[in-house]
């Protein structure tokens, strides 16, 4: 009898130890599947190549440091960035500025983006082969001022900033020259393909050209425009993410090195005022 309880004893023990290690296998599985320490965060940035890949490239090597691997996805286009990164194709896109995005959502509804950070201004300014000064436009001036809507109106509110003309209250960036409310100096307005605008130069008193075909003729802003947008522009180039994803680790972090002191300097040492930093 006594053998038999020792047997029996010895059986049950046999099954508490099975028990036991086979409540240990999901303990040690879950251990396995968890993310190893240190382990790198992948940042997607959507950008067109200049200068905003230019300036991500000066980017990588600081969220490097901090465990980001910060991936540069070139676009050539202004409606894919967007798209993409609704449709979680990217984490953040940095191309466009404020009115071009508030454009855009307008159209498309169903996107839903914020606008996150400041960071660079590609300055609109006013050329011209004739004067030196923006107070020597004569009356009856011609002026040739982009074909486009979106920089049509931009044109028109540089040229109100100049003191050139009033434009209808409240109208804002999509102002059209029947906007133009007081036109003391009696200005003809040549409304032209925005890449064509540097050549008209030699044919009209002053144009009003974007940055990026300026730069084409060998035109700079600082050194060149009679009068020229500054850092307090609403066409200030921004960084976009999907809403919800502002307070992001990564997007927190992607925000402090693009306000840093090395984009700054790059900004300024590369582009020599062409673009100017919005911080």
């Amino acid at each position: 009898m006594k053998k038999l309880f020792l047997l029996l004893t010895a059986f049950l023990m046999t099954l508490a130890l099975a028990g036991c290690g086979d409540s240990g296998k999901p303990a040690a599985s879950s251990d396995s599947a968890a993310p190893a320490a240190g382990a790198k965060t992948t940042l997607k940035v959507g950008a067109t190549p200049v200068p905003h890949a230019e300036i991500l490239e000066i980017v990588k090597p600081l969220l490097a440091k901090q465990n980001i691997d910060l991936q540069i996805v070139e676009f050539s286009d202004y409606v894919q960035p967007n798209l993409a990164l609704n449709d979680k194709e990217l984490d953040a896109n940095f191309f466009q500025h404020e009115p071009y995005l508030k454009n855009f959502v307008t159209e498309h509804p169903e996107l839903k983006l914020a606008n996150v950070l400041g960071v660079h201004v590609e300055p609109m300014g006013i050329y011209s082969h004739k004067i030196k000064n923006i107070n020597e436009v004569k009356d009856g001036a011609q002026v040739s001022i982009p074909s486009d809507p979106t920089n049509g109106g931009r044109a028109l509110l540089l040229l109100e900033r100049a003191g050139l003309l009033k434009l209808k209250d409240g109208v804002g960036a999509a102002a059209t020259v029947q906007d133009v409310v007081d036109n003391p100096k009696k200005l003809q307005f040549k409304e032209i393909e925005a890449p064509q605008l540097p050549r008209t130069l030699d044919d009209v008193d002053i144009s009003v050209i974007n940055t990026n075909w300026a730069m084409q003729a060998d035109l700079v802003p600082t050194r060149d425009a009679l009068f020229m947008e500054d850092k307090t522009s609403p066409y200030v180039n921004i960084l976009v993410v999907r809403q919800g994803d502002e307070n992001r680790p990564e997007i927190q972090a992607l925000m402090k090195a693009l306000h840093s002191e090395a984009v700054k300097n790059f900004i300024n040492e590369k582009y020599k005022g062409a673009i100017i930093p919005a911080f």
